[in-house]
Order: structure tokens, then C-alpha cells, then sequence
């Protein structure tokens, strides 16, 4: 890795030019800054994603190395509306309506150039089709083998599919704030009165 130059890093917020989770590397335009800054795959699993989806708002920590702008640190990204992904929704992306609760599952594999792929979900051996339009209107664009993530899932023509696909950490981040942990009704260091 480049030493960056002299100047701090700083925190930027851009737009995901693309990112390709193959070549290991992908482009951000920042607000801040008027050159692309690179993504390397190593930032981007670092901050426990597998892919950067493409057009996503992003705000990332970067800095100014020798051959230009690099993300040392991926701070949030949103997740792209359908509308801006320039897609109409279909019959399928109407039809799969998230059904039942987030269940913890694990991808089996995903191939984007074919565009599906399969999920487990834990505790079942059974495959379930995961769909590239789904990941989109989840605000994802690519799946790692063996990467956690959250699903609902709904009954499709050929068996089980995805209807929505989320980041793990999203899910649970979620899933605590629906459902806060009741406070202990006895507090440390207080006896009963």
C-alpha cells in the first residue's frame, strides 16, 4: 500500500461510480474531491461488505496517495432506490413482496454475470433462489460465497426464493432497534426497598 501524502485524511461523501467484487477494485466520484477515488476490496470487506452497489450514496474516509484519491475507511452506505436504478418494475419485482421475518441465512453462491444465485437459510438444507433483481431493490449489487446475510423469503413457481436480501449486520442493527432488550427490573447495587 501507497503512503498517502501529506495532507489528512478527510471525509468525503460520493456516489459509487461501479465497483466490481471480481477485479477487486472499484470507483467513488466524491462531492469533495475532483477525482475518482479508488475502492480497493480490502476497504470495502473491512467495513463488512462484500460489494459496493452501483449509484449508492457512500461517506467514506479518504486520502491522497501518490496515483491519486484512495478510501481508507467506508463510513455508511445507502441503500439505491429502485427509481434510480433506471429499472421499471416488473412483474416479478411486484410480485416479490417480502413475506414473513428476516431469517439469518448464508449464500451458497452468486454468480452477477448470470444474475441469481442460491442462499441456505440456517437450519434448512434447502437451496432458495436468490434473484440479481431482488439484491437491487435491496440496495445490494453482488453476494460472496459463504457471506451472512438476512432473508424473506416467499413461495415462487419453481419452490422457495428471496423476496428481499439484507446485509447481516443491517438486519441485526434493525432487528435490536424493533426490539429493544427489556431493562432489568432490579438495578445493580440497589436493594429491594
Amino acid at each position: 500500500m501507497e503512503e498517502p501524502s501529506e495532507i489528512e485524511p478527510i471525509v468525503v461523501r460520493g456516489r459509487v461510480k461501479w465497483y466490481d467484487s471480481v477485479k477487486g477494485y472499484g470507483f467513488i466520484v466524491g462531492d469533495e474531491v475532483d477525482q475518482d477515488i479508488l475502492a480497493h476490496a480490502n476497504c470495502v470487506r473491512a467495513s463488512g461488505r462484500s460489494s459496493l452497489p452501483e449509484g449508492a450514496r457512500v461517506t467514506l474516509q479518504a486520502a491522497l496517495f501518490e496515483r491519486g484519491w484512495q478510501a481508507i475507511e467506508i463510513l455508511e452506505v445507502e441503500p439505491v432506490p429502485p427509481a434510480q436504478l433506471g429499472e421499471r418494475p416488473s412483474d416479478f419485482a411486484q410480485a416479490a413482496e417480502a413475506i414473513g421475518p428476516l431469517q439469518p441465512a448464508r449464500v451458497k453462491w452468486f454468480d452477477r454475470a448470470k444474475g441469481f444465485g442460491f442462499i441456505n437459510i440456517f437450519g434448512d438444507v434447502k437451496d432458495v433462489f436468490v434473484h440479481m433483481e431482488v439484491l437491487r431493490r435491496s440496495g445490494l449489487s453482488d453476494l460472496a460465497p459463504g457471506e451472512a446475510v438476512a432473508a424473506r423469503t416467499m413461495q415462487g413457481p419453481r419452490g422457495l426464493m428471496a423476496a428481499e436480501v439484507r446485509q447481516w449486520e443491517e438486519a441485526a442493527t434493525e432487528s435490536a432497534a424493533q426490539h429493544p432488550q427489556p431493562e432489568s427490573v432490579a438495578q445493580p447495587g440497589r436493594a429491594g426497598r
